[in-house]
């Protein structure tokens, strides 16, 4: 298993053998920070428990979380205004929000541009989308949906020690930047701003392992090889 606080180490190690280094919910996180105001409506859309909306919660005008899970509702961590609900059929008046947060869900949407849709609709012209998602082309990835799907939720709590009511089934529909900006493109979003991010803690099982991943990274930081970094992290504009 690699525990969460072990992952966090290497990461550590990391930043200090590449100053500037920020992991992709870093990237995500200043993105969000950037565009909340005390006038922004913003939706957390797949909200989960929490994550990144924690540290900015208080600084919005209002910040709605919506998920089909009950359970991380009822156990979210900062949010008071929840809804349970699909993102294919949210249950908002057209243009009412500002900003859409969507972090850790396109891998699970099986019809990504269904969902874009109705993102692009609750959003108001010039409203932001801001993503975070893993990259289907990383070898981390590749390796899971190698894993038969009714093995997947123990190879991911015997590797990361991620309770099974925290796996949730993965599709993949629009994760390499090709697909995501296709379908957020035919749905009406501009791409204002992409980031490739690596991050070498994933299979950091050992310090062998770790500077093999640091290897690794260096070689994909150059060329089409790039496309294979571990996270997508996206802010695109309605149109």
């Amino acid at each position: 298993m690699i525990p969460l606080d072990q992952q966090e180490r290497y990461r550590d190690l990391y930043r200090s053998l590449r100053p500037g280094y920020e992991n992709g919910v870093s990237v995500f996180a200043e993105l969000v920070g950037r565009h909340i105001t005390p006038q922004t409506r913003v939706l957390d859309a797949g909200c989960g428990r929490g994550g990144v909306i924690e540290r900015y919660c208080s600084e919005a005008r209002q910040v709605i979380g919506v998920d089909a899970d009950l359970v991380s509702l009822q156990e979210h961590r900062c949010l008071t205004q929840l809804i349970q609900g699909d993102l294919e059929r949210l249950p908002f008046v057209d243009g009412c929000f500002d900003l859409v947060l969507c972090s850790w869900v396109v891998e699970h949407l099986t019809s990504p541009e269904v969902a874009f849709g109705e993102l692009a609709r609750v959003l108001r012209a010039g409203g932001h989308l801001l993503l975070l998602t893993p990259n289907a082309w990383n070898y981390v990835t590749i390796a899971q949906r190698l894993v038969p799907g009714r093995l997947q939720h123990r190879l991911t709590r015997a590797v990361y020690g991620r309770d099974d009511r925290d796996t949730f089934p993965v599709a993949y529909k629009a994760n390499t930047r090709r697909s995501l900006e296709g379908s957020l493109r035919r749905t009406g979003f501009l791409n204002e701003e992409f980031h490739l991010v690596g991050d070498p803690s994933y299979i950091a099982g050992n310090e062998i392992l770790f500077r093999l991943a640091v290897a690794w990274e260096r070689i994909t930081d150059w060329g089409p090889l790039r496309q294979t970094k571990v996270h997508l992290v996206g802010s695109y504009v309605k149109g």
